[in-house]
């Protein structure tokens, strides 16, 4: 092959069939281009999600396994941010649409098997719908991996937002981005001590980002520190090194067949 990585768009179109078989796993990441308040990026999310994906799928391919990288997809659905400048995003039909099309395209290749890499929330329940459209469409076999929310010690739980565990990521592995001197906690005290209602909780609830705080920051970035993210990164890492074996086997069979 031309490419000794294990980048997808880096094969030729005669190497993919000799490339990729059933077996290959297709990760793709998925992020957005968002607010994350006055101290981080607008490509946290997908920033994240890209290096969390690629350090994965490198260490995972140096240990043997047919693993592949997609590029990322930065444009996705982010409209709880929409009234605040910079946010970049597609309606839900959209990107559903996206999604199935990318799914569409992988069946045409020898891969069966697709992981999602998703470090933006927005994006979860739709990519959960997704997961079953492109198995019954397609019949690939299909993943989402969010990893587990981590709030802060100050958070009360909320630290969904360009808080606490995102802040700290950023500064291990993109600090040149991060404006600490900015960084402001905006924890929803009010309704933090609710027992049924809550992100988690047994009752969920419509929200936008700025219901919460004008800067549209969730949760508390001010105790956030590179050692912490570097910790909490490379969980995220071996959590999903960890699951690429179990994807890569997967079968529920069919009981009694």
């Amino acid at each position: 092959m031309t490419t000794t990585t294990r980048r997808f768009a880096d094969l030729t179109t005669a190497e993919v069939p000799r490339a990729l078989s059933r077996d290959s796993i297709l990760v793709l990441p998925t992020g957005a281009l968002e607010p994350h308040g006055p101290h981080l990026p607008l490509r946290t999310d997908l920033l994240i999600a890209e290096r969390t994906a690629a350090a994965a799928v490198d260490r995972a391919a140096g240990a043997g396994q047919d693993v592949w990288l997609l590029p990322a997809l930065g444009y996705t659905k982010s409209d709880e941010h929409a009234h605040f400048p910079g946010a970049l995003w597609l309606r839900a039909d959209t990107l559903m649409r996206t999604v199935v099309d990318i799914g569409r395209s992988i069946a045409a290749t020898p891969a069966r098997r697709l992981l999602f890499v998703n470090c933006h929330g927005g994006n979860s329940a739709l990519l959960e719908v997704a997961l079953r459209e492109l198995r019954r469409r397609f019949e690939l076999q299909t993943f989402l991996y969010g990893g587990p929310a981590r709030p802060g010690p100050t958070e009360q739980g909320f630290g969904i937002h360009a808080g606490w565990a995102e802040t700290s990521v950023m500064l291990h592995l993109a600090p040149e981005l991060v404006e600490m001197s900015e960084a402001r906690a905006a924890v929803p005290h009010a309704i933090a001590g609710h027992k049924h209602v809550g992100f988690g909780k047994s009752v969920r609830f419509g929200w936008l980002a700025d219901d919460f705080a004008e800067s549209g920051v969730i949760g508390d970035p001010t105790g956030a520190t590179a050692e912490i993210g570097a910790e909490l990164f490379a969980a995220n890492v071996d959590t999903l090194v960890a699951a690429l074996p179990e994807i890569a086997e997967f079968d529920p069979g069919r009981v009694g067949s």
